[in-house]
């Protein structure tokens, strides 16, 4: 594993790490993390580790003003997440190689959606437990939404973090039209939800698997968590990518 920093979209650095396989790479993967989450949240983790058992690199990192990235989270949004993570593939592009395959969890996984046709080099796109509508994430503070747009912003207690949410995320995550994105994705999609999610309930799956074009999966997660937070959930979630995306990612050249 390394770990780095690279400039995200907003100027601030970037903490991410790198987990390699112990021979050269196949691939390259580039994970997005649930939201308030980190590159550091289990199911993220334990998901980079075992795809590198397959070859397959993975760089995951913090999005602005998140872990132990610079910037200020109330300055951030959707929109300025996706910037982040092309942020993140002309990095991967420039010091190793562009990731043919994008996995976005929850938020995330709406993230990489929206963000795959702006990364040429992508062949492939996994969403999991991801909502068919950012806005979907505006439910986890719906008491304060009031507040927001009447004061400009409040803090708001997520995931027992307090986090200052502004006019402008709430603005920005109501602009957004994730479902005309699937329809023009133009890449191999696999949908990963189960349909037991407490926090992302199944129908955004099947939104999204209906607005998709073939090729497309979907893998049920039977009983598991949204977070993935037992581990054989994650590795079961790693092995299915692996295996699934072998059919439309092509193997490095030697040297990368």
């Amino acid at each position: 594993m390394r770990r780095f920093d690279f400039p995200g979209s907003q100027g601030q650095k970037l903490a991410a790490r790198l987990d390699l396989p112990t021979r050269p790479p196949r691939n390259y993967a580039l994970f997005a993390h649930c939201f308030t989450c980190g590159k550091d949240v289990f199911a993220a983790s334990r998901i980079a580790s075992a795809l590198t058992t397959h070859g397959i690199a993975v760089l995951r990192f913090d999005f602005t003003g998140l872990g132990a990235s610079e910037g200020e989270f109330a300055n951030t949004n959707f929109s300025s997440n996706l910037d982040d993570l092309i942020a993140a593939a002309n990095h991967l592009r420039t010091a190793h190689a562009a990731p043919s395959l994008l996995i976005g969890h929850s938020l995330g996984g709406a993230a990489v959606l929206a963000a795959a046709r702006r990364i040429p080099e992508t062949n492939a796109v996994v969403t999991i437990g991801a909502p068919s509508d950012p806005a979907h994430v505006v439910a986890q503070f719906a008491v304060h939404v009031d507040q927001i747009r009447q004061e400009g912003e409040a803090l708001v207690q997520l995931a027992g973090r307090p986090f200052r949410i502004t006019k402008q995320f709430l603005d920005d995550v109501a602009e957004q039209r994730l479902l005309q994105d699937v329809t023009m994705l133009g890449r191999a999609l696999m949908v990963m939800h189960s349909p037991l999610d407490q926090t992302v309930d199944i129908g955004s799956a099947t939104r999204i698997f209906a607005a998709a074009k073939h090729p497309k999966s979907f893998v049920s997660l039977d009983n598991a968590d949204h977070l993935l937070t037992r581990r054989r959930d994650a590795e079961y979630v790693a092995d299915i990518i692996a295996a699934w995306s072998s059919r439309y990612l092509n193997d490095l050249p030697a040297g990368h």
